[in-house]
């Protein structure tokens, strides 16, 4: 294959294969392997044992003969159910389930949600907003950010925390810090915690609720955003709120979870195949996450979700960087069929999508050819 020299330059990873473009912010060293990958290379001279005994220690505080000893904000996952199995029957701790629904859930994935409070016999919260404005936020936000699921990412970041305050539980678990477990951001040696910085700065993309009103596409009233205005830092410091990642605890690897919930658990995967990822065990609490919404990563930063598995899977040596490189190339660049679901669903034509999309492919990745047409360079050129 003959590559047009006047392409954007991009490198990738020597070890995983994420690219200079990626979302999440990466470093390369003289070497060429991403900072995701030297810090996952931490992993393997911790004493996990030791770690175990920190956290146990830190969290004795936190124990109560009665009520919600924590939170943890669930999905109905397959990590999901690994972090109630590692609160439960690891910690020792009484949790109350905690869940955004965005509408939207596959039929599996709702049925591995609403199993849960009685494969652990535990308490569980399930908030759903209104339906109309669901819709409204998938409107908006595919205009304003390009990602039509921020209210899930608003909801999943914003409740948990929300939920400790109103219910003076100070304690709230999480699974792996994305940003450290995907590029590094942080040391594994840090045990970052949660805070609102990370919930705007990366999980909201820089957006929060307010950005959401007085909008010309869409009337959307403060009211309606209720359940995403976040704790004040005075809320925060007189209930003593704190969330903890477990990944900075135990060797986090979604294959490992997926057998044991799967075993233990009767958890199950997605029944048929997505069409832009090998995975069939991820994502399945929306069914835009891993379709449309994961193409419009592919338009903006020239890679999708296959690439994020391959790398988590490379890592963990499930796979070799030449078998992942052949993934990609068949999974990251597939528009695929529930991009029309969805686009009932808002009631927007096929033609505007493209339109819109396209103002947000990245100049560092995307350029137009002589007919116009996007290329960008391959990992496999």
């Amino acid at each position: 294959m003959t590559i047009n020299k006047n392409l954007p330059e991009i490198s990738w990873c020597n070890k995983c294969v994420y690219p200079t473009s990626s979302a999440v912010s990466l470093v390369f060293d003289e070497e060429g392997i991403c900072s995701g990958c030297r810090t996952h290379e931490e992993k393997k001279n911790i004493d996990w044992d030791e770690r175990l005994k920190w956290l146990l220690n830190d969290i004795e505080q936190y124990r109560k003969p009665s009520g919600y000893e924590c939170i943890i904000g669930v999905s109905g996952g397959k990590d999901s159910y690994y972090q109630v199995h590692y609160v439960k029957n690891i910690l020792g701790l009484n949790p109350l389930l905690v869940t955004y629904n965005g509408n939207n859930y596959l039929k599996t994935g709702w049925e591995n949600l609403t199993r849960m409070k009685d494969v652990f016999n535990v308490d569980h919260f399930i908030f759903s907003p209104g339906t109309d404005t669901i819709i409204k936020l998938n409107r908006l936000c595919f205009y304003l950010m390009g990602d039509m699921n921020w209210h899930n990412h608003a909801g999943i970041a914003t409740l948990p925390m929300k939920m400790g305050i109103k219910m003076n539980i100070p304690l709230v678990f999480w699974g792996e810090h994305g940003w450290t477990d995907l590029g590094g951001m942080h040391s594994m040696n840090d045990l970052v915690e949660y805070t609102s910085r990370y919930r705007k700065d990366q999980l909201l993309r820089g957006f929060d609720w307010v950005d959401m009103l007085n909008s010309d596409r869409e009337k959307i009233e403060e009211k309606e955003m209720e359940w995403c205005k976040y704790p004040n830092d005075e809320e925060i410091k007189k209930v003593g709120l704190r969330g903890i990642f477990i990944g900075n605890y135990d060797p986090w690897d979604a294959n490992k979870h997926v057998q044991l919930v799967m075993n233990k658990y009767g958890w199950k995967p997605s029944p048929y195949p997505f069409e832009r990822t090998y995975r069939n065990f991820s994502n399945l609490d929306d069914k835009y996450e891993n379709g449309v919404h994961d193409y419009l990563k592919y338009i903006k930063f020239g890679y999708g979700r296959a690439t994020d598995h391959v790398c988590k899977d490379i890592r963990n040596g499930h796979m070799t960087r030449a078998e992942g490189i052949s993934l990609v190339k068949k999974y990251d660049h597939v528009k695929s069929s529930d991009t029309y679901d969805w686009l009932d669903y808002v009631n927007m034509t096929e033609e505007e999508f493209d339109r819109v999309a396209n103002t947000f492919r990245s100049e560092k990745v995307w350029k137009t050819n002589s007919k116009g047409k996007w290329e960008k360079r391959n990992i496999w050129d």
